[in-house]
């Protein structure tokens, strides 16, 4: 099987190195360095990372369907084309290339959450369950028909990182029992349900502001939902504060109004919300390096809010 791998987050590492020790790649496609950290250095994806251990070919094209690529993949004439958050918007020129097809693994039981962040939509929304689907990729956006779903559960102070990290092993799984049922025409690809569809966009970085007067539930997936990136943020006298961890509690916020710190007495940064405290474990004034909640409630002057 001549297979082409398109590929840039760590999700991809996985189901990439999987299909590699099983098939072997002719060709990996992944986005162009981009510059990160404080001096805007260039830095590799971390799919690329792994092509230099093992000495694969690569491209990393702008856009992947300008005629210079695509005549890089007419070229290879592949049998299929495997995508894992690759972050570019493939086109027929592209996907039409495969003999068997492009499949694309996506982190989430589709329809629902087609897009770019199926992981932190999930979380922050409350999802109990998720999983990873593999389907052919076709002019929608993850519209396709789906070939293989498996799911898991969603653990209650799980955050996005450590889903993706379970989802992108379930992922190489997934798509090594789909490529052997495509081979072996064991499996038929059948169309999305019609019912259940929903969408997960790319996130903004006021995605992660808190909203006190939303329920604890709500912020504490928020929380974890918005890890590693934008991450969950408040503000208290003008200073931008992120919170990095957080833990639901059973005591209602009674006299703390929404963003209301609770006594020192209590020895834990006790937050009230729309009903019940919010306890917060870790978080981190901008400039300054991350510290406990009781190490920030020990320096405040209270009383204080976020806000």
């Amino acid at each position: 099987m001549k297979l082409v791998f398109f590929g840039t987050s760590g999700f991809a590492c996985p189901a990439f190195r999987a299909l590699d020790d099983r098939y072997g790649i002719e060709l990996v496609v992944t986005q162009p360095d981009r510059p990160a950290g404080r001096h805007a250095k260039l830095h590799p994806s971390p799919v690329k990372q792994v092509v230099f251990e093992r000495g694969l070919a690569l491209i990393q094209p702008n856009n992947i369907n300008d005629p210079e690529a695509v005549e890089i993949l007419r070229d290879i004439s592949p049998d299929v084309i495997v995508v894992a958050s690759y972050g570019q918007l493939l086109k027929a020129v592209v996907f039409d290339l495969a003999q068997m097809g492009t499949i694309n693994i996506h982190a989430s039981l589709l329809p629902a959450y087609r897009g770019a962040a199926p992981v932190n939509w999930a979380i922050m929304l409350g999802e109990k369950k998720t999983g990873v689907s593999t389907f052919f990729i076709e002019r929608g956006l993850d519209t396709g028909d789906i070939l293989l779903a498996e799911s898991l559960d969603i653990g209650p102070d799980e955050t996005a990182a450590e889903l993706e990290d379970r989802l992108a092993q379930l992922g190489s799984n997934v798509i090594l029992k789909t490529l052997g049922g495509l081979a072996s025409e064991s499996l038929q690809a059948a169309p999305q349900p019609q019912h259940g569809v929903s969408l997960a966009p790319s996130l903004v970085r006021d995605d992660g502001r808190i909203d006190w007067h939303q329920s604890a539930t709500r912020i504490h997936n928020l929380v974890r939902g918005t890890i590693p990136w934008p991450g969950a943020w408040t503000q208290i006298a003008n200073h931008r504060v992120k919170i990095h961890r957080t833990k639901l509690t059973h005591l209602a916020s009674g006299v703390l109004h929404p963003g209301e710190i609770g006594p020192s007495e209590t020895n834990r940064l006790l937050v009230g919300t729309e009903d019940r405290l919010v306890e917060i474990l870790e978080l981190q004034r901008e400039g300054k390096p991350r510290i406990t909640g009781r190490d920030f409630l020990h320096g405040l002057h209270l009383p204080a809010s976020f806000i």
